[in-house]
């Protein structure tokens, strides 16, 4: 088809130097044209017409059409800006049966509106495709709210137990080592003061480790109940029993397994500054420790993000501690700022709703203390038995609503990278029931 005003075949451009319709120098006719020739075009400098040109089309006004009999032309499509999706299909993608596209994701017709994706199939808490943020904490949520009998026992259970260990380390351990006083003196030098900031990190690192064993302990147990929520099917306590203590021993390597390597990360941070102090460096080994506390810190979170499938891939899997370590830094290579930035949402709400559980608890154990409440703005004074087994009931609270939240997190996170990655939503929809979901359109070919 020749280039005419108006129409140009696909694919068609000018080139550079010239204007739309012009035609190369070396199609142009070599003889003269009259201008008064019949069907003849007005001429200019550099630009000549063909001969050859396609006969006049009716044309109608746009004020509408000519024929009064005709009918008036459809109004233009509204907001949308194209068809309207198909119908949903057994599969729930908008065409009966059909197959999505690569990878597991999407289908054809997503470009067609500006409405976003058809719904998806969604036997449970979750939707079988890949997950938002939102949708993995209303997943949680969900889960504990269907299944409340045998989430909260299960977090009960896991509360008393580390809730109990982080009293005994408080009152046995940090009571006597801790002093925090040189931090509230003006007069304190700053060797005092960074021995003070160091033994504060130290004793929060110990809680906050002993915090997410609990969350990766949790994590493994509740992951059996968030996979049955997934495919919305019901679940008891015997059940998850019957299913997670074959793995409890590989449970307790994979935990130890981390206590291990997190341990000796820390321990090569803090030597040189351990080194430096113990042969008398004063100052300069305080200031060392401290560089050294927040390199150990920044290497740990990383490793415990890296790692933090590992639970999950154990207790679904049925894998072993090096192969679920293995499966957890595949499943998260390429996202792990994706991976910190969804549970660190997930842990700061946690520790949102826990501080609101707590904290008549712990005004409550300050007040029949010894110390009285102001002993709870004295940064030198020790916290007496009376306060930690008050508090301590009031983290237990506190942890049985917010440990689903955390945990659900990490397996939903877990289940939506192998939705991404390994189109896991297929297994998913066939162990729901859903019928037809992701098989070819009759007469079609794969892939096509």
């Amino acid at each position: 088809m020749k280039d005419t005003p108006g129409w140009a075949s696909p694919g068609s451009a000018p080139s550079d130097g010239q204007e739309p319709g012009a035609s190369d120098p070396a199609d142009r006719p070599s003889g003269p044209q009259p201008a008064d020739q019949p069907g003849a075009r007005p001429q200019s400098p550099g630009t000549k017409w063909s001969d050859e040109q396609p006969p006049p089309a009716p044309w109608s006004a746009p004020a509408g059409p000519q024929n009064p009999a005709q009918p008036p032309p459809p109004p233009p499509p509204g907001p949308g800006w194209g068809t309207p999706p198909p119908p949903a299909g057994p599969d729930g993608y908008g065409h009966p049966g059909g197959r999505r596209g690569p990878g597991g994701h999407g289908a054809p017709g997503w470009g067609s509106g500006w409405g976003g994706p058809p719904p998806a199939v969604k036997p449970g808490v979750i939707p079988l495709r890949p997950l938002g943020v939102g949708e993995m904490l209303d997943g949680a949520v969900s889960t504990m709210r269907t299944y409340w009998r045998t989430v909260l026992g299960i977090s009960l259970a896991i509360a008393i137990v580390f809730e109990t260990a982080v009293v005994l380390l408080q009152g046995l351990v940090l009571d006597d080592t801790l002093d925090t006083a040189a931090l509230s003196d003006p007069s304190a030098g700053l060797d005092e003061q960074t021995q003070a900031m160091g033994d504060v990190m130290r004793s929060s690192g110990l809680l906050l480790l002993i915090t997410m064993l609990g969350i990766l302990t949790g994590t493994a147990l509740l992951a059996a109940v968030t996979s049955r929520a997934v495919l919305g099917k019901p679940v008891t306590l015997k059940e998850i029993w019957r299913d997670a203590r074959r793995q409890l021993p590989r449970l307790l390597g994979l935990i130890a397994l981390l206590l291990l390597i997190t341990g000796g990360v820390a321990a090569v941070c803090l030597l040189p500054g351990i080194l430096v102090t113990a042969s008398g460096g004063g100052e300069g080994g305080a200031a060392l420790i401290s560089l050294g506390s927040l390199g150990a810190f920044a290497l740990v979170v990383w490793l415990v993000v890296r790692f933090s499938l590992a639970a999950p891939a154990l207790m679904l899997e049925k894998q072993g501690v090096k192969k679920a370590l293995t499966r957890s830094a595949k499943l998260v290579r390429g996202s792990w700022w994706r991976m910190f930035g969804i549970q660190f949402l997930a842990l700061v709400i946690a520790n949102i709703i826990s501080t609101i559980v707590v904290l008549p608890f712990a005004l409550l154990g300050a007040a029949v203390s010894d110390d009285g409440i102001g002993g709870l703005l004295d940064a030198g004074s020790e916290y007496g038995w009376t306060y930690l087994i008050v508090s301590g009931v009031g983290s237990v609270v506190g942890s049985m609503i917010t440990l689903p939240i955390a945990a659900g997190v990490t397996v939903l996170l877990y289940i939506d990278q192998r939705i991404r990655r390994e189109a896991l939503d297929l297994d998913l929809a066939r162990a729901a029931g859903v019928q037809g979901y992701g098989s070819p359109v009759p007469g079609t070919r794969p892939g096509s």
